[in-house]
């Protein structure tokens, strides 16, 4: 039993003193819905066993905007059908554009580090002429407006402009290329487009007028373009800068209120098998879902500052915006994250401004451990008191080392969603302990589970992701046609009734997470399932392991794990030190068959690797949808890669 005991003990890294606790939104959320905070398990429970109890208690505790209604949820058979609050009306943009006027809402920084912060009051007022000029082009509730934007002030304005009118906003970044555009935010059929015509990243300029226009032309519902750097000329559209846009006497904004599941954001999936999904979400169920992750999981309070690195196509772009609805200021950076002569210019400026909750990547993290930075000795970072990580799994390694480098005394906290709920499945909270490589709770108000093959629910055993309660970030359909039926057999095939998510995942006795990747990536070898995480959390930790990817190879009724390595040294010695790694710290079934060495990985334009484009590639089949790629070119050096020598 002592032994168990110091073993269990062993994993925690932190554990949350009494203030932490008393001072939480959690502990306060707890005491508002006249419910006991510990367990916590007791908590959740309530909060999927009383829904409409559980979402009527957000929204007060929030002090959401708008009128509210008396009916909550009225349940149907078929989860997408259940129905959010019928009587309720609100805008998104004005639960975001409220407290005090003089307070800083955002922060603006790149490359070359902070640029600038804005208050409120002059937020609003560029909003209401950016408003003020959307309705001089006729934009109305209901209608789409794209962006091709970086992240900073203007293209946050932008935004908060449209879902000011009850307009549906969707976006991409501007690494896209013309096609890639196209695919996304042409299946809105947008009326208006803003977009930059020029960005920089890792220091160098990228020129964009001419796919723009080329993307432009081939959107026919587009009726005007609006430019935020440089000017546009067109024979088909009406073109106009920001500026010209803005050129009004408007100083605060309209908002029109829509009901609670009116369309608000189309966000895209990666789109790497095929035409990317545009899954709509509605205005009411994003906003309480991420007031709900903000305050009661990541405990985001009025002022403080909260940031995440990412772009304007990514699902923690709408995610870090609605940081302004808790009355937090957020810093929107644009960029790459390191500059060739600094790796940890993002900390710089996290500690200029004094950014209190940092999300960031796992990838993000690896580089910064494989250059042996020293967070701690070169940064006082005394704001911070929240590490947030997604968008893969977080290694039991990279846990060591945020504590053993970042700081102390913070809540480091992996998170687990999707595009597809806008949101969370699994997260952390401010009142639990932080166990090592784990992902601390289920979050609250969504009925998560473990399901095995059986659909039997497991814990300590490897399954599917599920959710077996609807929730109000949920999406709305899939637009464009036969988007409902696109939708249903997307998520509720495989179970009935239960929205299986597509993580492999297990669930601990400890009620905690541990994400072994994407189950359509999970590999076979003699019958075993295994997740790819289980294998990249041992390679990458190798000091002469720049990069690796993974996928499994069909071979006679079977299948053989492919393992392809980005490294200088390339040489047999490498490769029977990797494998004995794999087999002493994962097993010897993860020790993959066959290693090749490659010059680049392939990664989508949100920073995710691409199992299944690397495994097409190399079984000499066509890439479908090249334009999700961040560098499409990587590619080459996987095709037909089976054909060659392998070690």
């Amino acid at each position: 039993m002592t032994t168990e005991l110091t073993q269990q003990r062993s994993t925690i890294l932190w554990e949350p003193a009494r203030k932490d606790i008393e001072q939480s939104h959690i502990n306060a959320f707890a005491a508002f819905a006249n419910q006991p905070l510990f367990p916590y398990e007791r908590l959740h429970h309530w909060s999927i066993a009383h829904l409409d109890e559980f979402w009527s208690n957000v929204w007060d505790y929030a002090e959401i905007i708008g009128k509210k209604g008396e009916q909550i949820y009225i349940p149907s058979d078929s989860m997408p059908d259940v129905q959010w609050f019928p009587e309720a009306e609100l805008n998104f943009a004005e639960n975001l554009l409220r407290g005090d006027d003089q307070r800083i809402v955002a922060y603006e920084a790149d490359e070359t580090g902070f640029q600038r912060s804005i208050q409120l009051k002059e937020l609003k007022q560029i909003v209401a002429s950016a408003q003020s000029g959307l309705k001089e082009l006729g934009v109305e509730k209901g209608d789409r407006v794209a962006g091709v934007t970086i992240n900073n002030i203007q293209g946050l304005a932008a935004l908060l402009a449209t879902v000011s009118l009850g307009a549906v906003w969707t976006s991409c970044s501007p690494d896209f290329g013309a096609k890639g555009m196209i695919d996304r935010i042409g299946q809105a059929q947008p009326k208006v487009l803003f977009s930059v015509l020029s960005y920089q990243y890792k220091q160098k300029p990228f020129e964009m007028t001419d796919k723009v226009k080329e993307a432009s032309n081939a959107i026919s519902s587009l009726t005007a373009i609006v430019t935020l750097n440089g000017e546009l000329e067109s024979d088909k559209l009406d073109t106009l800068t920001w500026d010209s846009l803005c050129d009004n006497q408007a100083e605060v904004p309209d908002y029109i209120r829509v009901p609670f599941e009116h369309p608000l954001y189309i966000l895209y999936t990666s789109g790497t098998t095929g035409l990317p999904k545009a899954i709509v979400h509605s205005a009411g169920g994003t906003l309480l879902q991420h007031v709900k992750e903000h305050q009661l999981h990541c405990d985001v309070h009025k002022n403080d500052v909260l940031f995440w690195y990412t772009n304007t196509a990514w699902m923690m772009y709408p995610w870090l915006v609605t940081g302004l609805a808790s009355e937090a200021a957020i810093l929107l950076y644009d960029g790459s994250p390191v500059r060739t002569d600094d790796v940890t210019h993002l900390w710089r400026v996290a500690d200029q401004i004094g950014v209190t909750h940092f999300g960031t990547s796992p990838k993000y993290l690896e580089t910064l451990m494989k250059n042996n930075v020293g967070l701690q000795r070169d940064y006082q970072l005394d704001t911070l008191r929240s590490v947030l990580s997604c968008g893969a799994p977080l290694s039991a390694e990279q846990y060591d080392w945020v504590y053993q480098t970042i700081k102390q005394d913070i809540v480091l906290a992996s998170i687990s969603g999707g595009t597809e709920i806008i949101g969370c499945f699994v997260m952390g909270t401010p009142v639990h302990p932080v166990r090592r490589g784990e992902i601390t709770c289920k979050a609250l108000g969504m009925a998560v589970d473990v399901l095995d093959e059986r659909g039997a629910s497991v814990y300590a055993e490897k399954g599917d992701l599920v959710c077996t309660q609807p929730a109000p970030s949920m999406p709305i359909t899939f637009y464009g046609k036969e988007g409902d039926e696109r939708y249903r057999n997307t998520y509720f095939s495989k179970w009935p009734g239960i929205w299986t998510h597509g993580d492999f995942v297990e669930q601990t006795v400890d009620e905690t997470f541990i994400i072994y990747g994407r189950s359509d990536t999970t590999l076979n070898p003699g019958g075993v399932r295994i997740g790819t995480a289980e294998i990249y959390k041992v390679v990458e930790q190798h000091a002469q392991v720049k990069d690796s990817i993974v996928f499994g190879l069909p071979v006679d009724n079977d299948e053989e794990i492919v393992l392809c390595l980005v490294a200088d040294q390339q040489d047999e010695l490498l490769i029977k030190d990797i494998r004995q790694q794999i087999r002493t710290h994962a097993s010897p079934r993860h020790v993959p068959k066959r290693i090749y060495f490659v010059d680049e990985i392939p990664y989508t334009i949100n920073g995710k690797k691409v199992e299944g484009a690397a495994k097409t590639e190399a079984l000499g089949y066509e890439v479908k949808n090249k334009a999700s790629l961040s560098n499409p070119d990587s590619l080459a050096t996987f095709t037909r890669l089976i054909e060659r020598k392998y070690y």
